[in-house]
């Protein structure tokens, strides 16, 4: 059986060591063209990246693996996950290429897929690139890879996404603190926002390669808390890296995630009758909170495991309208099968104007059961219901939450981590029983502590 490559999101490592180095990176670029359905010529693969210092040279290697096996590469330098899959789609690529870890610190990296439909890759198609990666039958030829012209291909992208609110309107000179984590959003977010009118207050713009997430972005949002209070903004937004996520602060500081922002979304589209289906799709780890508001609205709620790729996958094949995480992806169907950071924050915004309401009211309607969130790093993925003490301690966590809470634990998709979520009524409770099962882990699954055998 070939070696599992991909996780939920992508290949993802530490880079310049397996699975990010140059041997399999090349290896990763012939497979994905010898993969790819036959067509007509050569097949045209469209690659961007991040602003991590090791894009450069990731995608020139997995350029020139694709280009050996008969592949036509064309570059768009440092430019969002979402736009990389809009123009796959919109400009007849038969993939497109991400080069980004996301959310992770700049040591990290990863390569996304996209079909030339601009939706992610297919599990089977990441099984079929991942059986031929493993076939040492063929190799990449040796050599140095040429260098990668990059074109500017932002305009189109930024044209449809301001389908999502064409002008300020109503909220012309609102001022908007925008975090853009030194990542892929920087060039293009303040340019953005100030061509439809707000007034910018700006954080993590000033990428340097190392600094991407440092600090800042979505899942480091307290500084963009402190900034819209200070600056007395209306609002904030904060992406991640590679601009597919975004997390909101009201004009109060308060954190809006993936959850509020799907509440409020469904219930707009719902009065606007564009709520196809009269349903959403929401992962596991959404609060129980959003599922019973949604359920007060008469809104359905689908939930699939943690991935937007899973999102996605339930979104077409159900004909909804609206998907996504609590982590700040939001997919918006009708705009692209992908979570997309800029397109979240005009339709928060477009709610706003169209409803007169502010952010900390709108997000407010969601009632969120105390959750707690514990990782820990395990030295193997090892099948839970293998272990007696781990499922005996869930079986009572359980057993304990009985219809008033929830309880997940499952790996990392992209992390060596096991992660445990609880919800229910009352917080001590729950982050006590949270720390069983984390102990419970570590003692079968954890690193083993420094200085031991």
């Amino acid at each position: 059986m070939a070696h599992r490559l991909f996780g939920t999101d992508g290949v993802r490592g530490r880079a310049g060591a397996y699975p990010l180095d140059v041997e399999t990176v090349r290896r990763l670029g012939a497979a994905l063209v010898r993969a790819l359905p036959a067509g007509h010529g050569r097949h045209r693969l469209l690659v961007g990246r991040d602003t991590r210092e090791s894009g450069s040279w990731i995608a020139r290697e997995f350029a020139h693996g694709a280009r050996s096996a008969g592949g036509s590469i064309v570059s768009a330098g440092v430019i969002s996950t979402p736009a990389v899959a809009y123009l796959a789609r919109e400009q007849a690529f038969d993939a497109g290429v991400v080069i980004s870890a996301s959310h992770n610190p700049f040591e990290d990296n990863g390569i996304k897929v996209f079909s030339g439909a601009g939706e992610k890759f297919t599990e089977q198609l990441e099984r079929a690139v991942e059986a031929i990666v493993a076939d040492r039958s063929w190799q990449v030829p040796d050599g140095e890879p040429a260098p990668l012209e990059d074109l500017d291909l932002t305009a189109p992208y930024l044209e449809h996404v301001r389908m999502a609110l064409p002008a300020a309107g109503s909220l012309a000179g609102l001022r908007l603190a925008v975090d853009c984590a030194n990542g892929a959003t920087s060039a293009i977010a303040p340019r953005l926002f100030r061509e439809l009118g707000f007034d910018l207050v700006v954080l993590g713009c000033e990428p340097d390669g190392r600094n991407i997430n440092l600090e800042c972005g979505s899942t480091k949002p307290a500084a963009l808390a402190r900034t819209v209070v200070a600056q007395g903004c209306r609002l904030g937004v904060a992406f991640d890296g590679d601009g597919d996520r975004a997390i909101f602060a009201d004009a109060s500081g308060r954190i809006v995630d993936g959850d509020g922002v799907l509440l409020l979304a469904a219930r707009h589209l719902q009065a606007a009758g564009r709520l196809r289906g009269n349903a959403i799709v929401a992962t596991i780890m959404s609060n129980i909170g959003l599922e019973i508001a949604l359920r007060e609205s008469g809104i359905g709620l689908v939930r699939c495991p943690v991935g937007d790729k899973h999102v996605m996958q339930e979104l077409i094949a159900r004909n909804l309208s609206l998907g996504g995480e609590q982590s700040g992806h939001v997919i918006f169907s009708d705009f692209l099968f992908t979570g997309d950071g800029l397109v979240t924050a005009l339709n928060v915004l477009q709610v706003m104007a169209e409803t007169a309401r502010e952010l900390g009211d709108l997000a407010g309607e969601l009632i969120t059961y105390p959750q707690v969130l514990v990782n820990v790093r395990v030295k193997e993925k090892r099948e839970l219901q293998g272990i007696p003490e781990m499922t005996a301690v869930m079986n009572e966590v359980e057993r304990r939450l009985g219809a008033n809470g929830r309880l997940v634990v499952r790996y990392s998709g992209t992390e060596p981590l096991l992660r445990v979520m609880i919800e229910g009524q009352d917080q001590q409770q729950i982050t006590a029983w949270a720390t069983e099962i984390a102990d419970a882990a570590r003692r079968h699954l954890g690193e083993p502590a420094e200085g031991a055998a």
